[in-house]
């Protein structure tokens, strides 16, 4: 099981970024997949995830601002960030659900003015 997120970056509070994260290694389609994030000093959190179902759960910090999406025929998952605060600050992962032990490097986000 591989999953590579990218798209990370700095933005201002109330800015948007959108997240993508490539799957390799298994039958992508039948998954459910998820965005976690960690903070330093912090467990790592599940902030959003989709089931093969196309059925979505979110944490109540992120709903009404951030969307979770998939495209099977491009093993991807992606994760639109909209209103994004300071708090949101952490580095990002994506992984199936119960996650594999292989989280990939992450990406930044750093919502900061």
């Amino acid at each position: 099981v591989q999953l590579q997120a990218s798209g990370g970056g700095l933005v201002q509070p109330g800015g948007s970024l959108r997240l993508s994260c490539v799957a390799s290694g298994f039958i992508f389609s039948i998954k459910t997949v998820g965005w976690y994030r960690q903070v330093p000093g912090k467990e790592r959190e599940l902030v959003t995830s989709i089931n093969s179902e196309f059925r979505v759960n979110s944490a109540d910090s992120v709903k009404g601002r951030f969307t979770i999406y998939r495209n099977n025929a491009k093993n991807t998952v992606y994760l639109q960030m909209d209103s994004l605060k300071p708090e949101d600050t952490a580095v990002y992962y994506c992984n199936i659900l119960p996650p594999s032990l292989n989280w990939g490097q992450g990406t930044q986000v750093t919502v900061s003015s």
